[in-house]
């Protein structure tokens, strides 16, 4: 099981009340509904590897270089030689590190890689792995690692954790006409404006899944804009020839990596802590007690 991390402690923050709160009055609600989400989602699937993975740069400057408005609309400040900083509420922020010491305290995997975001990383294990991967996030990006042949499936939180879209091949093909990889042919034509991607003007989600299907894919498409005799419109065949700059470069955007230098790590579910003495620490300076406590017994088990 490979978490998206950043993409559940945020919906873990906007999902538990900020009066959820340290002893010392600071807010805790991301970090102890990650924790919950943990506990829910060990208990329900038993997972036998459990990584949470890790933005170590939610906006790679190969990216950005590529498409510049590349999630350009969420950059809190620029910086000339780390990653930019990510806007983020004022609140939410200081429960990261929190957040990392105790999976570190836990000994739950926390894998990044620098110049890369969590959903490359979780593209590279994915590749890697050789038994059946459920991947947890809210971002529809990893669609495109959806492969039932080889048993990846993405587990969508539509309530929490505890009501989860399960994502395979009959469900995208049903919801957007397209398998896996077609996902990424699919989101770069219809672009999404949550991470700053044009998409071609004039082209939604519905034509692009015509398109798909009636030329199979982005190349198929594109060909059929130099073919005369193909059955585009004449508008969108003005609209594709227009975008080729942008046809050429969003696939290298939108695609996952799938070849991150990782560090070494140990991927097992822990049945106990690997720092018992931090993580008493940790859960008493947080308040983290009840939230621990759930989610060990659940580990145990």
């Amino acid at each position: 099981m490979l978490l998206d991390t950043a993409s559940l402690y945020f919906r873990a923050y906007f999902g538990v009340p900020d009066s959820v709160r340290a002893p010392d009055g600071t807010p805790v609600n991301a970090v102890r509904g990650l924790l919950d989400f943990i506990a829910r989602l060990v208990q329900d699937h038993r997972p036998d590897d459990l990584v949470a993975c890790w933005d170590n740069d939610w906006r790679p400057h190969w990216r950005v270089e590529l498409i510049p408005t590349y999630k350009a609309h969420r950059v809190a400040v620029e910086t000339e030689l780390g990653p930019d900083e990510e806007e983020t509420p004022d609140t939410l922020a200081p429960q990261v590190p929190v957040i990392m010491d105790v999976l570190d305290a836990l000994g739950i995997a926390r894998v990044g890689a620098d110049g890369y975001e969590a959903d490359d990383v979780i593209g590279t294990l994915t590749g890697r792995a050789t038994g059946p991967v459920d991947i947890v996030t809210g971002d529809r990006d990893l669609f495109q690692l959806v492969d039932d042949a080889r048993g990846r499936r993405v587990l969508y939180p539509l309530k929490g954790v505890g009501t989860l879209q399960v994502t395979d091949e009959a469900w995208l093909r049903e919801k957007y006409g397209v398998d896996g990889p077609g996902y990424v042919d699919l989101a770069l034509l219809r672009g999404d404006p949550s991470d700053g991607l044009p998409g071609v003007p004039g082209i939604g989600e519905k034509t692009a899944a015509k398109l798909l299907d009636a030329f199979g894919d982005l190349a198929g498409i594109m060909a059929a804009v130099d073919d005369r005799t193909s059955k585009l419109t004449p508008s969108q065949r003005k609209r594709l020839d227009e975008a080729r700059g942008y046809v050429a470069v969003a696939p290298k955007v939108v695609r996952v990596a799938s070849d991150v230098p990782l560090p070494d790590f140990d991927p097992a579910l822990p049945t106990e802590p690997r720092d018992p003495a931090s993580l008493d620490e940790l859960a008493a300076r947080w308040g983290l007690g009840g939230a621990l406590k759930r989610l060990l017994t659940t580990l145990q088990h």
